[in-house]
């Protein structure tokens, strides 16, 4: 669930889930009122207590009624089974959308150029009111031609010519306040697990963090900068390299939570007490993140307020002027980037 420190909690599916001891597909089941499955009365009732008490709404309350006349936007996902953040940001795009009546159609391409063409083709025929072209990595992208025959956005992608309205993270703002809280609780020597380098989010989270210790006047020291993968092996490996180093660091920033697994790992091997000896600072605020610990202190990725965007932007009328969204993600404090060097007390 969404940190409390939040203006504002958005109870979704999954926190019913979560407060009922459930799967989401129960808690789907039970508010649709399908009834041929094999849930209990006590399991239906014990959902239904918790929509109450999280005050949960369903993206069904308040749709139009009626099955005519509905216009349609078509998302176009080159992957989505890939990762975690693609049904976020469906997710966010369709509620948008439906609060004006309006109907999302979600395609996985592969990146195949041709099955591109033939779905936006007949998204043409069909005149959908406009389409949100995606990529499940964060990278600058040639949009096919067909695109060009619709209103469109680029979701989580870029258009070097800039003639098609793009929203992406702001991945080096996200990094260098993750970098800026922990030298605010009194780090100094924090290292930096990386992604794979040809990746754009792991490239920019570096820049971030670099420029977060200029601004602080601390020397980034290129020996705290170690290669990951994305991958909990990846952090494992590099958090074994910074302990074993001349030098170890007092804080380690994983560029996204998976590597921050691995870390947590490979710290707890040699005795460490994440939050008192170490801090550690993740990125991308997924599932996981919460159930480490300690909970662990991260970024998040505003997929969900990035799909909601590319719906505005495509239902408004009067504004298409071409536009470069870079969205920034809260940091959600929670116990593990504090450390030694910290205060007394705990976020």
């Amino acid at each position: 669930m969404t940190s409390k420190d939040d203006k504002t909690i958005r109870v979704t599916m999954k926190d019913v889930a979560r407060a009922a001891g459930v799967s989401q597909s129960t808690v789907s089941f039970v508010l649709s009122g399908t009834e041929n499955m094999r849930i209990s009365a006590e399991t239906r009732a014990r959902v239904l207590e918790a929509v109450e008490a999280l005050g949960y709404r369903s993206r069904a309350a308040g749709r139009p009624t009626g099955g005519q006349g509905h216009r349609v936007i078509g998302l176009m996902f080159d992957e989505i089974a890939t990762s975690p953040f693609a049904s976020i940001s469906i997710e966010g795009l369709q509620e948008e959308a439906w609060k004006q009546g309006v109907i999302v159609e979600v395609v996985m391409t592969g990146g195949n150029r041709a099955h591109e063409t033939a779905v936006l083709n007949k998204w043409a025929a069909d005149r959908v009111h406009g389409v949100a072209y995606a990529s499940i990595l964060t990278r600058e992208i040639t949009p096919p031609d067909a695109l060009a025959r619709h209103k469109a956005v680029l979701l989580n992608c870029t258009d070097s010519t800039g003639r098609v309205s793009s929203i992406v993270p702001a991945e080096r703002r996200g990094a260098e306040l993750a970098t800026r809280t922990l030298i605010e609780v009194g780090h100094r020597r924090i290292a930096f697990i990386t992604g794979e380098p040809w990746m754009d989010a792991s490239v920019q989270r570096q820049e971030g963090y670099k420029r977060a210790l200029s601004v602080a006047q601390i020397e980034v020291d290129p020996a705290l900068i170690v290669e990951g993968n994305f991958l909990p092996s990846g952090g494992h490996a590099a958090t074994v390299a910074l302990l074993e180093s001349a030098q170890p660091p007092d804080a380690i920033f994983c560029a996204n939570d998976l590597m921050a697994i691995g870390c947590y790992e490979a710290l707890k091997e040699r005795g460490h007490r994440i939050g008192e000896t170490i801090g550690v600072m993740g990125y991308d605020d997924q599932e996981v993140a919460q159930h480490l610990s300690p909970r662990l202190s991260t970024v998040l990725l505003p997929h969900r307020e990035m799909g909601q965007w590319c719906a505005r932007k495509l239902l408004d009328s009067s504004d298409m002027n071409p536009e470069a969204i870079r969205l920034e993600g809260p940091i959600m404090i929670r116990q593990s980037h504090l450390g030694v060097c910290a205060p007394e007390t705990t976020a």
